[in-house]
């Protein structure tokens, strides 16, 4: 065991021979000294550090060495298995810290004994038997029941053989002691450090705030990695919303169940049918297109109105058949249970909407959502956090606006917390260079996702390819992919096409390969080397000014006398334009070109507070700069 955190992270200390190439960096030093200092005094702080600080070991480290229980909130599953498997066990090895560790992630990553003893018994016609050969074999040896063993992630095998909080039967179940969900949370009430992701976290902060338990441990400290996202994730779990989806399944789940348990109901068929009908009528209704629409907007008519309180109705009526049911099995009783549930949710969507909620409707592809989302999610938040009695670090690359956390840690009541900012390692300006075309014309124009691939070109012919072409708008996405295609000698990938992770496999694999994506490839992305040497942005990424949620709390901020446009809107922009630009450089013999093409960075006065909150890169308007970079001859500064 080390005494002090530099002795870890000396040159010839433990990591030197745990990480290849290792070489110590102060600014990862200082962060990991102040979390420490963080964690030993009992206080919260928030940690701003620069692409390839190493911020993961500059937490882990003292959360190891810190003799407290802890918990450690990641961004994504991806992150959460890497930090169990790979970077916490590193860090035990160097340290010596006796520490137990366990990873305990959502109840839809884990095998339902239950629904799979279902499907194997009655395997549907839709079911790959080659996937449920798979299951089975796995099943009986595997000591986690993390599908992440043996399933992808995209494999529509996962929802049939997983529960959620509406269908687990809880003690009811036959497999209640072996249930393996039931096994992860026992294992993380034992353990000193948990490392869980903001999903789950927000879930047990919303069971615990309405009195029904907790899935996680009581902890002496909570850190948060990407605690940029935690804002808009906690305004969508401390909401409230019923989808087609839960409809659907709780459909299909109540028919399973009358059939088994209840074969005798009269007519209770034909009920569920007229439910799945006025699910269909009420996605046509709504439109074809994906859209977010306000509740008291106007394009909510009379005809949309009398459609959804149809459907409220008909679900009402189909609890009220189940309450005289629902003694006659367990799968009866949790379908009464979940539609009640249901009834409630859409009675106080469509009745009883509270002022401190945003009302809404989202339209997906052949489903749709019913939202309610909080106003102003930092009192909630801030309430919530309370039930842990514990304090915690906030950390991410991108926290700060302008040199300042005013609106990160608004949007989460922190605004007496600690923060500190570490820039990270690489020299930008010798590294990077930041191109922005003249004579882009509007962004509102017709023609400007064709003139951003115009202006693409002779770039990305300099950089022979080995570019993100990365969008604000599917709509864009979609003008681009055609415009782009048989321009351009190297393989095009367009997201939609395959799933994420094989985009970027290819891409990575594809050394002079173009990728054009929008929102999921803006962060958490991760191509170190010449495989990625040029990021182009087709616009600022500012929230649809038409967004029921921005509309809301913009009105809201307007009341209390805020400028909700430079409060709440540029910041957002900003922090995501920072991702996005975080995937270029990745290492520090990576070399690229940033492109932006929106010339409202320069020509608007606000475009001054983005260029301010990037690296301190080379800026050029001048295609040759771009030329002469990725041909090594730039050797003088651009203007």
């Amino acid at each position: 065991m080390f005494d002090s955190i530099a002795e870890v992270f000396a040159r010839n200390g433990p990591l030197a021979d745990l990480v290849r190439e290792y070489s110590p960096r102060n600014m990862q030093i200082e962060m990991a000294k102040a979390i420490a200092g963080a964690i030993d005094r009992h206080e919260s702080l928030i940690c701003e550090a620069g692409t390839g600080t190493g911020k993961t070991l500059a937490y882990l480290i003292p959360a190891a060495l810190s003799g407290r229980r802890i918990i450690v909130s990641t961004g994504t599953r991806h992150l959460q298995d890497q930090i169990f498997h790979k970077d916490l066990p590193a860090v035990l090895r160097a340290t010596g810290a006796q520490v137990q560790i366990s990873v305990l992630k959502g109840r839809n990553n884990y095998l339902c004994l239950h629904h799979y003893k279902d499907i194997e018994s009655d395997p549907l016609p839709d079911v790959r038997m080659s996937e449920l050969a798979q299951i089975r074999t796995w099943a009986q040896a595997t000591h986690s029941g993390d599908l992440g063993e043996v399933l992808p992630e995209q494999s529509s095998l996962r929802e049939r053989i997983t529960s959620t909080a509406d269908n687990c039967l809880g003690q009811g179940c036959d497999f209640y002691e072996e249930c393996h969900v039931l096994k992860a949370r026992r294992r993380a009430q034992e353990t000193d450090i948990v490392i869980v992701n903001h999903s789950l976290l927000l879930s047990d902060m919303a069971l615990r705030d309405n009195g029904f338990g907790e899935l996680l441990p009581d902890v002496d400290c909570i850190i948060f990695d990407e605690a940029h996202q935690l804002a808009e994730m906690a305004s969508q779990y401390f909401g409230i919303s019923v989808s087609s989806r839960q409809l659907q399944e709780l459909i299909r789940d109540t028919g399973k169940a009358c059939k088994t348990e209840a074969a005798d109901i009269p007519g209770f068929n034909q009920q569920l049918h007229d439910i799945e009908q006025a699910i269909i009528r009420t996605r046509a209704i709504l439109g074809a297109e994906d859209q977010r629409i306000s509740w008291d907007d106007n394009a909510v008519s009379t005809e949309h109105r009398e459609v959804l309180y149809g459907l409220e109705a008909l679900v009402r009526n189909t609890r009220d058949v189940l309450l005289t049911q629902s003694e006659r099995g367990r799968e009866l009783e949790n379908c009464y249970r979940r539609f009640v549930t249901v009834a409630e949710r859409l009675q106080g969507f469509l009745h009883d909407r509270e002022h401190k909620m945003v009302t809404w409707i989202e339209t997906r592809g052949r489903g749709f959502l019913f939202h309610q989302t909080p106003l102003n999610i930092a009192g909630e938040f801030q309430s919530r956090l309370k039930n842990y009695d514990c304090h915690c670090i906030y950390t991410s690359a991108t926290l700060t606006v302008n040199q300042r956390f005013d609106h990160f840690a608004g949007q989460l009541g922190l605004d007496d917390t600690l923060a500190r900012s570490w820039p990270g390692p690489f020299n930008y300006r010798q590294q990077a260079l930041l191109y922005l075309p003249d004579g882009m014309p509007h962004p509102m124009s017709e023609e400007y996702t064709r003139q951003v691939i115009e202006k693409s070109l002779p770039v990305l012919a300099a950089s022979r390819g080995r570019a993100f072409l990365l969008f604000t708008s599917h709509r864009a996405l979609r003008i681009a992919a055609e415009s782009i295609q048989q321009r351009l000698p190297w393989t095009i990938l367009v997201q939609g096409e395959k799933s994420r992770l094989e985009l970027l496999e290819e891409f990575r694999h594809d050394e002079h390969s173009v990728l054009l994506g929008t929102g999921s490839f803006w962060e958490g992305v991760d191509v170190k080397g010449p495989s990625l040497s040029c990021v182009i942005i087709d616009k600022l990424p500012f929230a649809a000014p038409d967004d029921p949620v921005l509309k809301a709390r913009s009105i809201k901020m307007e009341e209390q006398g805020q400028n909700p446009f430079m409060a709440y809107q540029l910041p957002l922009a900003v922090i995501q334009l920072k991702q996005g630009i975080g995937r270029l450089i990745r290492d520090e013999s990576d070399r690229g070109v940033l492109m932006i093409c929106d010339p409202r960075i320069t020509g608007k006065s606000y475009g001054r507070i983005f260029l301010r909150s990037l690296p301190d890169m080379r800026i050029t308007d001048e295609i040759t700069a771009v030329q002469d970079f990725f041909a090594g001859k730039l050797e003088y500064e651009p203007v």
